[in-house]
């Protein structure tokens, strides 16, 4: 049995059974896989996928079970490397963020070029999707951390820990009637237009939630997963911009009026997490106090500890997360 048949496997049964998609990322032919698989079945007399011809349709029972323990096993080996540069090249490797555009945009600029400052022979990768293609990404390893706000039921399989609170803010044309507007209402917004997140992004369904127990129903006309989006949007007299405070650029958005909208919708939590078992190196360690400092070595290390999600929970009760 060796590690590479293992990650054949795995890697197949992520890629839905396609051999010929397997073979295109790992960077080798179709044959070959085909044959590695088959010999490491022959060695452990069972079939671990079935098949229609040269077609592989489906995973065996076994299979399922022998997949399972070689993601494992490839995780483990991915964690001995870890540890090994750690101490041999502990300032080089490499680190992936997935988040959403925000995040991206907004919330990690300063804290990137903190890192890159300190950390200038690591290299940085930022995915940018939905909470599902987030949560996906770090659980299958393509990417170490995920920060993330929605979608929290996704992400059950990471460590996931709470980084700091965000409202949201409207934002509106010079000339609109609102303004002038002194503290806004839900009855205000209700009476025009909105642009917004698409639903399940950026604390999207605390919005939903108030409308609803108001009584009242939004006329959302347009929806993206891009404040930039929505920003230039409302410019075009599209409708009333609900966007998170800390996407409004000062310097950048002076011709937009920002209004306060943190006493209608209750506050949204951002997390960071990553995978059970990561071995965390100093400067992944790092990157997560610089970005929610309350999260220092031993809290996280803690929070690595737990069994439970429920645990987790209670090991942030008492910890005031600051707001932005």
């Amino acid at each position: 049995m060796k590690l590479q048949q293992l990650r054949y496997v795995w890697e197949v049964a992520k890629n839905d059974l396609n051999v010929s998609v397997t073979a295109q990322a790992l960077f080798t032919s179709q044959p070959g896989v085909s044959k590695q698989i088959r010999l490491l079945e022959d060695e452990l007399g069972i079939e671990i996928f079935v098949r229609s011809g040269k077609h592989l349709t489906e995973i065996t029972d076994v299979g399922q079970h022998i997949i399972r323990m070689a993601g494992e096993i490839l995780a483990k080996s991915r964690t001995i490397k870890e540890i090994a540069q750690e101490y041999s090249n502990k300032d080089h490797g490499s680190l992936t963020i997935a988040t959403t555009h925000t995040q991206a945009r907004y919330a990690l600029p300063g804290v990137i070029q903190k890192f890159r400052a300190k950390y200038p022979n690591v290299a940085l990768h930022m995915n940018q999707g939905t909470p599902e293609q987030i949560s996906q990404l770090a659980a299958s390893g393509a990417a170490d951390f995920a920060i993330a706000t929605e979608g929290m039921e996704l992400f059950k399989d990471l460590v996931m820990m709470p980084c700091y609170r965000w409202n949201r803010s409207v934002v509106v044309p010079k000339d609109h009637p609102l303004a002038k507007k002194g503290q806004l209402t839900l009855k205000d917004l209700a009476e025009f237009p909105i642009v917004t997140y698409v639903f399940g992004f950026t604390g999207r369904s605390k919005l939903d939630d108030a409308f609803g127990q108001a009584g009242l129903t939004p006329n959302v006309v347009f929806t993206a997963t891009d404040t930039d989006v929505i920003k230039t949007y409302v410019r075009l007299g599209i409708g009333v911009g609900i966007i998170a405070s800390m996407a409004y650029d000062e310097t950048q958005d002076t011709d937009l009026v920002r209004l306060d909208a943190s006493h209608l919708f209750e506050s949204s939590v951002t997390h960071i997490g990553f995978r059970r078992g990561t071995f965390l190196r100093r400067y992944m360690l790092d990157i997560i106090n610089e970005f929610a400092p309350h999260l220092d070595d031993r809290i996280v290390h803690e929070a690595q500890a737990c069994f439970t999600t429920a645990e987790r929970e209670s090991l942030f009760e008492a910890v005031e997360l600051p707001n932005r």
